[in-house]
């Protein structure tokens, strides 16, 4: 018995594809308990963001394995490049060194997510058989006489979201807007803090590295604060998405031909119930967590199905990449600065890239462009027809639920497995009435209940989620203990057997 917990917990220290370090996963809070403790012992010297950078490097590769090597180049190089553009006597040079940033980093990007899409055009079109292999993993390998699989190349975790913040960082220094950071260990650390490493939110250098030296304190309010994003965001994840996910979502994306319309149509609501609670689940998480580390990071979703038109929703939905996407491609695109057909079109090829971002897959950037289109549409209503300062309660119910329902048509092309499966979809949703609601309910009450409760819980007015908020952090100590006991209790009982990954890690 103590050689199997002596292996159970050496196993637990080394990288395991099949187990990666979760949220959602007791370990990681036995993980996070260790090292949150640790920190106290070192306030407000360098040698607690040492602890901490060792300890983000160390959750990444209990992530990624031995791709953590990426995430060490990606921060040397533009350490050192931000530096470069910084001091840079012209500004030709400085341009020079700002491409040689978005050269290496969206070269390594497209490397390890696109190279799949480019191999099948370029068989397809030349009639090859071109096999793409790992280079880093067959290097590492033979370096250092590794047995590491180099035939499927690895999607190395959260490189879409450190990309896009270290090419921040370059972008801003050469727009001046930001001077370099002469601690190479501050920038490291800015750039694989763990809770948002990941997944998000993506943090701006402008934003965390002047609260790296701050003196680091945690107030009672702050400490409540964090609880309550850590419980919310683990509910809507365990409770909510989890559920939703294997019970049903799943079941009918897989096999739409084998569902009625309006089975369809509640997979559709599932789905766009699941994936807001599984990705701002975890930016709540992350937030709480870096919270109780003594970091505050920006809110990353706003009740976005309470928006009343496209361009609100994505002032609500992740809202980092969203701002991101706007700053750096959009605005340097030309914005709204060269006319008004050339602000629709750079509209669209936002969006066009911000679904590209999401994955090299035709349905990706036909969600980007069903997104792209409608920007541009209601740019032109807006143009056309000026909105009255103040709108009916009517006219906010019903461009509310135009605006749900369009985001969720989008959806299914971002969900399905293939095209095929999602105009399947959208055939039986309009076409196979049959079927019994009333039977439906009563098979599969449960999930219908945990639908419900997801809606009724996003579309809560914001002031209610404040006063709960402000209520949990005025709670004395040992009933914050008993809560987290309850909950803890509660999501014992929904979890389920097999590991459930945040959806965004895959991006």
């Amino acid at each position: 018995m103590n050689n199997f917990l002596d292996i159970t917990f050496w196993q637990w220290l080394l990288y395991d594809e099949n187990r990666p370090l979760l949220f959602t996963q007791g370990i990681f809070w036995c993980f996070f308990a260790f090292l949150w403790v640790i920190p106290w012992n070192y306030k407000n010297s360098p040698a607690r963001i040492l602890w901490l950078l060792f300890v983000s490097l160390y959750f990444y590769y209990l992530s990624s394995g031995f791709y953590f090597i990426l995430l060490i180049f990606s921060t040397i190089v533009d350490f050192v490049i931000g530096k470069a553009i910084f001091r840079a006597p012209s500004q030709a040079q400085k341009k020079f060194f700002l491409f040689l940033s978005l050269f290496i980093n969206l070269g390594l990007l497209a490397y390890f997510k696109y190279t799949y899409f480019f191999a099948d055009l370029w068989n397809e079109l030349l009639e090859t058989n071109w096999k793409p292999y790992d280079i880093l993993a067959y290097g590492i390998s033979a370096l250092f006489d590794l047995e590491i699989n180099y035939e499927k190349i690895f999607l190395p975790a959260g490189i879409s979201f450190y990309t896009f913040q270290t090419l921040s960082y370059s972008i801003d220094i050469y727009r001046g807007k930001l001077t370099p950071v002469n601690s190479i260990v501050d920038f490291a650390f800015f750039v694989s803090f763990f809770p948002q490493l990941i997944a998000g939110p993506i943090v701006r250098a402008a934003d965390f590295i002047p609260q790296i030296r701050m003196p680091h304190s945690l107030s009672e309010e702050d400490f409540g604060k964090s609880i309550y994003l850590i419980l919310t965001g683990l509910f809507k994840k365990i409770v909510i998405s989890d559920y939703l996910s294997i019970n049903w979502v799943d079941r009918v994306f897989a096999e739409p031909v084998r569902y009625s319309a309006i089975e369809n149509l509640l997979a559709v609501y599932g789905y766009a119930i699941q994936i807001y609670c599984d990705f701002s689940g975890y930016s709540d998480i992350a937030i709480g967590i870096a919270l109780l580390l003594g970091f505050r990071l920006n809110i990353n979703f706003n009740s976005p199905y309470q928006a009343t038109n496209i361009t609100d929703f994505w002032r609500r939905w992740h809202i980092s990449l969203s701002s991101w996407l706007r700053d750096y491609l959009y605005i340097s695109l030309g914005g709204n600065r060269k006319g008004k057909l050339r602000t629709y079109v750079n509209l669209l090829i936002t969006m066009l890239l911000g679904g590209l971002w999401h994955g090299a897959h035709i349905r990706f950037i036909i969600w980007g462009a069903l997104h792209g289109i409608a920007l541009a549409c209601h740019k032109i209503w807006l143009e056309t027809f000026p909105p009255s300062e103040k709108e009916s309660f009517l006219t906010k119910v019903v461009s509310t639920f135009f605006t749900f329902h369009f985001v969720c048509f989008c959806w299914i092309f971002f969900r399905a497995e293939n095209l095929q499966k999602a105009f399947e979809m959208i055939t039986q949703m309009t076409t196979s009435f049959e079927g019994d609601f009333v039977r439906l309910l009563q098979s599969s009450w449960q999930v219908f209940a945990i639908l419900l409760l997801g809606f009724v819980l996003h579309f809560i007015p914001f002031h209610w989620k404040e006063h709960a908020q402000k209520s949990v952090a005025l709670l004395p100590d040992f009933a914050k203990a008993c809560l987290i006991v309850l909950a803890s209790i509660l999501f014992f009982q929904f979890k389920t057997s097999e590991i459930q990954p945040f959806i965004y890690f895959q991006f």
